[in-house]
């Protein structure tokens, strides 16, 4: 067995889910980079069952030059230290402008109150402060939100 952490992860992860792929998929944290408290937090709330759903900036996807996450897509979550603890799939994405989001999509989202005001403002903050495109924040941006599901998770 290989000494790649990520490789180890994903071999005791498809021991338990037959059904995944042979090819390793991205390995990545919840949130911004610099924040790692965040992180851990988002995980916390994804092992926990409260957070299924999540929203990225199609514009940093545009920027990143990456394809946009499809249903049936496979992703390994990483807590703050770039340990492997979850396995997640995919299942709905829609692209929708930030002003039209919707409150179920919110509180999938599973942050603070779970409230539409509180995602608007958390993530209006979260994408000026750590857009990786030139143009930021808009009330119209395009966003990617994402449904998923927990496939295989470590806990501590």
């Amino acid at each position: 067995m290989s000494d790649n952490p990520l490789q180890r992860f994903w071999v005791a992860a498809r021991a338990a889910v037959p059904r995944l792929p042979e090819e390793r998929p991205e390995a990545w944290a919840f949130g911004a980079s610099s924040d790692p408290a965040q992180a851990d937090r988002l995980l916390t709330l994804v092992l926990d069952g409260v957070k299924t759903a999540t929203s990225s900036s199609a514009w940093d996807y545009e920027a990143a030059q990456e394809p946009l996450p499809e249903p049936g897509d496979f992703s390994i979550i990483c807590d703050s230290t770039g340990r492997p603890r979850a396995v997640i799939e995919t299942t709905a994405v829609e692209v929708t402008p930030f002003n039209e989001v919707d409150a179920a999509h919110a509180a999938a989202e599973g942050e603070g109150d779970r409230t539409l005001a509180y995602w608007r403002r958390e993530h209006e903050r979260f994408w000026r402060a750590h857009s990786e495109n030139d143009r930021g924040f808009a009330a119209d941006m395009p966003v990617v939100c994402e449904r998923f599901v927990v496939v295989f998770a470590l806990r501590p």
